[in-house]
């Protein structure tokens, strides 16, 4: 008799560490850029001044937490038969939205050209972009079980349904959101049962493009040499923040500088509460305390592919796989830039970064990712028998010779 799993309380209690760990951190890295938003005009303002707010980051974070909670409790409460239903309309949408951005988006200081902004609502689609080809493409496997090793039913198709929402984000300047959804793509195609050289064909055009980019986008040339140059001294922008993350995950040592005692985040580290907070927190609570956010992100990918490899059916399992890749990549990618083993890419620390669209898709995503894990079953892996009833090409009799 199979038994049904509880909630998975251990994913679950992970995400909280790494919401309130965010909270913390923005409240003591966060103190410089408020004082410099709410007081642009003021000369050397301070925390003493009546028109300084130290805490705007805070409080800010703690709103788009609170929107975030909400989010995921509404998508928790809906059943995953509801997702794989809307899962088409959700992409159109995004695709939509998308090409939206093209034309009204809007950039924060940034290269990237990425916002819709309302007044004083913003909204950043490629942050949403990464929940709906998800999940389309957790109901597109689903469906076309038989068909994902041809060319042209099933390799054409993938790369059609990734471009939709590559090519937009591209066009936007947002090519971490592009590598990231790329990753999230090629891994659920992989565990859909795709052919091997269909991936070796699919990988070297996107190394060759990568190339391309490289050569003829100035700004990620830029980045590149930046991250070639990170030993050297440099003074530009495009080495400036690698190096100084790097000083700052280094100065930090063992035990690190004390909370609001970090350095780097006042002068010389750009975005430290948002895309750099993980080398701002490094310096001020040092290796042995930082690598639990490092373990907790590993927790999770062991918690959600688990969940993936019990799940009851074909269209939990690819979702939980895309969502679990989604939060892993992400981070580590983050990680891997802050700590200068990637180059500059400006996307977010999944829970942790002070951002709303990010936070908000992670939490709707995480809460999918528990609500299947509500119905995962003791049984063979899903994976297993996904590819174990596939369909296969008869090989072949060969005939001795008389």
């Amino acid at each position: 008799m199979r038994k049904a799993l509880q909630f998975d309380t251990v994913l679950a209690l992970t995400t909280l560490f790494l919401l309130i760990f965010g909270l913390i951190m923005i409240t003591s890295i966060g103190v410089p850029k408020s004082i410099s938003l709410s007081a642009p005009n003021v000369t050397l303002p301070s925390c003493g001044d009546a028109d300084v707010d130290c805490y705007l980051l805070f409080k800010k974070h703690l709103f788009r937490l609170f929107v975030g909670l909400i989010s995921f409790v509404a998508a928790w409460k809906l059943p995953i038969k509801f997702w794989k239903k809307v899962s088409p309309f959700l992409f159109a949408l995004t695709v939509l939205l998308l090409l939206a951005v093209l034309v009204v988006g809007q950039d924060y200081g940034t290269i990237a050209t990425n916002w819709i902004r309302y007044g004083n609502t913003s909204l950043q689609p490629s942050e949403f972009a990464k929940l709906s080809i998800i999940l389309y493409l957790a109901y597109w496997f689903s469906k076309r079980h038989a068909h994902i090793e041809s060319f042209s039913d099933g390799f054409l198709p993938f790369c059609l349904i990734s471009g939709l929402i590559i090519f937009p984000i591209i066009l936007q300047n947002d090519y971490g959101s592009m590598v990231v959804i790329g990753l999230i793509s090629i891994c659920m195609y992989f565990v859909a049962g795709a052919r091997l050289k269909h991936l070796a064909i699919g990988l070297l055009l996107a190394f060759f493009a990568s190339i391309i980019v490289i050569a003829t986008v100035p700004h990620v040339r830029e980045r590149f040499q930046g991250f070639l140059r990170i030993d050297e001294e440099c003074i530009e922008d495009y080495c400036w923040q690698s190096q100084q993350a790097n000083i700052a995950v280094g100065s930090g040592g063992i035990w690190g500088k004390g909370l609001t005692q970090g350095v780097q985040k006042s002068y010389w580290l750009p975005q430290a509460s948002d895309d750099f907070i993980f080398a701002a927190s490094s310096e001020e609570l040092g290796f042995l305390r930082i690598i639990f956010v490092v373990l907790a992100y590993m927790v999770i990918a062991i918690r959600g592919y688990s969940i993936a490899d019990r799940s009851k059916n074909n269209f939990e399992m690819f979702a939980a796989v895309g969502l679990t890749t989604w939060i892993v990549v992400q981070a580590f990618i983050n990680i891997a830039v802050n700590t200068a083993l990637l180059p500059v890419t400006g996307i977010t620390l999944p829970f942790v970064s002070y951002g709303g669209s990010s936070l908000v898709a992670s939490l709707i995503a995480i809460a999918i990712l528990l609500h299947i894990s509500e119905n995962t079953t003791y049984h063979a892996s899903s994976i297993n028998r996904w590819r174990n009833r596939r369909p296969r090409r008869a090989k072949p009799r060969r005939y001795r010779r008389a």
